[in-house]
């Protein structure tokens, strides 16, 4: 099963044989107060740095959120989604928990973007999902519900189909949903990783999707989160994940993924890794 987005001239192929795909979690002032500051004030210096650098790292594609509390939220997503396209090709993941942010950017949307996110929340998917069939978008499907995240893998995978079930009654192919099975800290839970890489092996057997994923969520509050994300990265891969939300600007991630890429047989020759040492 192959997930497809595009910008205006770039496409790009989710798929378990495919190279592992980088969104660039960059563009987000979620717990980055200089970030949200700016933003507040107007000055995009930062988010058009971070879109040039993450792209030039390896990111395939870029998530852009624009969550400053207080701020006209969808006023300010769309300027964000159009500044990103003028700056790079890459295809855009738009991420708000707010409806009518991602009412007004999609449309602002070129090629066939990645919506950021659903969950198994009934209002919420029937608020986002007819947005996503409207505009032939593609949809990232949390694995939690009203009841908040499991920690049982069968559980997270029942909502997982459901939101794949959900996404099909409103005429949007199994394809072009992307499960995402939570990465939680360790710190806080010793199961967590654990518990989300069983959900990643479920669903690449039962159900066949794509996936993405929160990579330095695992790590949050831990010393050396670095290794740890790398670590994590690289068993999630193993198991079956396809993409993840992450950091290209740090060097070690965009190799380890390649790396694992090439140990995988999704890189062949090692021609992508022999390109990267070239450079």
């Amino acid at each position: 099963m192959e997930t497809v987005l595009e910008s205006a001239s770039r496409k790009v192929v989710i798929g378990p044989d495919k190279p592992f795909v980088i969104i660039g979690e960059r563009i987000n002032p979620t717990g980055r107060k200089v970030l949200a500051a700016q933003l507040e004030a107007g000055d995009f210096t930062t988010v058009e740095q971070d879109a040039i650098s993450q792209v030039e790292a390896g990111a395939a594609m870029l998530d852009v959120n624009a969550g400053v509390p207080g701020a006209d939220e969808a006023k300010m997503l769309v300027g964000l989604v159009e500044l990103v396209q003028e700056l790079t090709e890459a295809p855009l993941s738009v991420d708000s928990a707010m409806d009518s942010a991602l009412a007004a950017a999609l449309p602002v949307c070129q090629g066939k973007p990645l919506v950021n996110s659903v969950n198994g929340e009934e209002e919420r998917l029937e608020k986002i999902l007819p947005l996503i069939k409207e505009r032939g978008a593609a949809v990232i499907g949390l694995v939690f519900d009203e009841a908040g995240p499991s920690m049982d893998p069968d559980e997270r995978f029942r909502i997982a189909q459901l939101i794949v079930e959900r996404a099909a009654d409103h005429g949007i192919p199994q394809q072009d949903v992307l499960i995402d099975p939570l990465a939680m800290t360790v710190g806080a839970e010793p199961q967590a990783a654990v518990v989300a890489l069983e959900t990643i092996r479920l669903v690449r057997q039962e159900l066949g999707n794509n996936m993405t994923i929160g990579a330095s969520n695992v790590s949050f509050g831990l010393p050396g989160r670095k290794i740890i994300n790398y670590s994590f990265l690289a068993l999630a891969m193993s198991a079956g994940l396809t993409s993840a939300i992450t950091n290209p600007l740090v060097p070690e991630t965009p190799m380890t993924l390649m790396a694992c890429d090439l140990l995988l047989a999704r890189d062949e020759y090692g021609m992508n890794w022999i390109k990267a040492h070239r450079k």
